[in-house]
């Protein structure tokens, strides 16, 4: 059995020079009496930390912007434009882009990510059933998690909750939805938590995307949430409209999801190009509040969401330059902000997730990054990019250093 054992390395904010062990995938507290053969690692005092997690993402839709004419940069635009490119997806189609992407985020050190799935009568079927082989394909990398939602909203498109309920009993492992897509955004709401209650399975919803703080659908997913008993089962993503509540209702509002169980995820690259486009002077930012949200013991984090679409025109699924550009946006400088804004890509995501066995002590799993940087807090002060990155104990990537070329 061969096993590694990694010297040198720097953990956290300490100077201290410490050893890794790792066997069977996992890191263990030290050698075990069977082991026949080390391979070593010698880091020389970079830093390591544990692999980096995307929690939504959509990989069927991504790297489509040639394919589309933005003219407005609004979400209808958007949603009209994607449904259009969709009609020509294929699986192979769908396959080659999504692998485009997961390329990208594995050399920028993911190791873990949800993916949403778009399900109605026109994809059918052909958009998950990519993305499952690319689950497949890319497990030596990446742990892929795939949730189903409805785009085009569902009790307003027959065949689509048949098509849910089909991927659930798939390999799907996780329930989405988008609410004000949807004829009853509230029925709609009602009717996922019955699926999430028939199957067992974590919600993950897209929520009240805009500006406007008034008819907004977090309360009724709040009071689901606390109906079904599913605390700690439900995230949101977006939520814009946080952005643009009072201190004192935002305030009340977070403590009541703290209470209930209700997760946020902020996706900065979408909300912003999406957002405060109506605005000349004094554009707001449209960004949910996590700092508040944490300070009230919400669990949360910062993801990609949508790369080289109507969405988002751009990205390289960088979860640190994410992480880089939510704390230019929000003012946080420090660095105790700075390593908050890491932990939501990273300790606070798997959280999210309801990973047990992430991070780097004895018994979690061996996926981890390694940084030529001198704190976790300046690899996102410095949009460092991971040296090598390692998944089950395995190296799946290496990146080297740059060189001047001096005269």
């Amino acid at each position: 059995m061969t096993a590694l054992k990694i010297v040198n390395a720097r953990l956290g904010d300490s100077d201290h020079l410490t050893e890794l062990y790792v066997e069977h995938g996992y890191f263990v507290p030290a050698p075990g009496p069977g082991t026949r053969h080390w391979d070593t690692l010698d880091l020389h005092g970079q830093l390591v930390i544990p692999g980096l997690i995307e929690t939504h993402i959509h990989l069927d839709k991504a790297c489509i912007i040639q394919r589309c004419h933005l003219q407005e940069g609004t979400l209808a635009e958007a949603i009209a434009q994607t449904r259009e490119a969709k009609a020509a997806f294929t699986e192979d189609d769908v396959y080659r882009r999504g692998a485009q992407v997961l390329d990208k985020a594995i050399v920028q050190g993911t190791t873990h990510m949800r993916t949403h799935v778009e399900l109605d009568p026109q994809i059918g079927m052909t958009g998950f059933n990519a993305i499952r082989r690319l689950q497949a394909d890319y497990a030596w990398a990446i742990s892929l998690e795939i949730c189903v939602f409805p785009q085009e909203g569902l009790l307003n498109n027959p065949g689509t909750e048949a098509l849910l309920c089909q991927a659930l009993e798939s390999g799907a492992t996780v329930l989405g939805g988008c609410p004000y897509t949807d004829s009853d955004p509230l029925g709609q709401i009602q009717r996922l938590f019955e699926l999430a209650a028939r199957y067992n399975c974590d919600l993950d919803l897209h929520l009240d995307f805009d500006l406007n703080p008034e008819g907004m659908t977090i309360m009724e997913v709040a009071r689901c949430t606390q109906l079904h008993g599913w605390g700690g089962r439900v995230t949101v993503g977006h939520v814009t409209k946080l952005s643009a509540l009072p201190e004192a209702s935002l305030m009340a509002l977070a403590r009541h999801l703290a209470d209930v169980g209700v997760q946020v995820t902020c996706l900065p690259s979408t909300d912003l190009f999406l957002m405060g486009r109506e605005a000349f002077h004094s554009t707001p930012r449209g960004l949910a509040p996590l700092a508040h949200l944490h300070a009230c013991g919400v669990t949360c984090s910062l993801s990609t969401n949508n790369i080289g679409n109507p969405f988002t025109p751009y990205g390289d699924a960088s979860l640190v330059r994410q992480a880089n550009l939510y704390a230019n946006v929000s003012h946080m400088g420090t660095g105790a902000q700075l390593l908050q804004c890491l932990a939501w890509v990273s300790t606070e995501s798997a959280r999210l997730l309801r990973l047990t066995d992430y991070g780097l002590t004895p018994g979690c799993r061996a996926d981890f990054i390694v940084f030529d940087a001198p704190s976790p807090a300046a690899v996102i002060a410095g949009i460092c990019a991971p040296l090598m990155g390692f998944k089950a104990g395995r190296q799946t990537f290496s990146r080297p250093a740059g060189k001047l070329l001096k005269p």
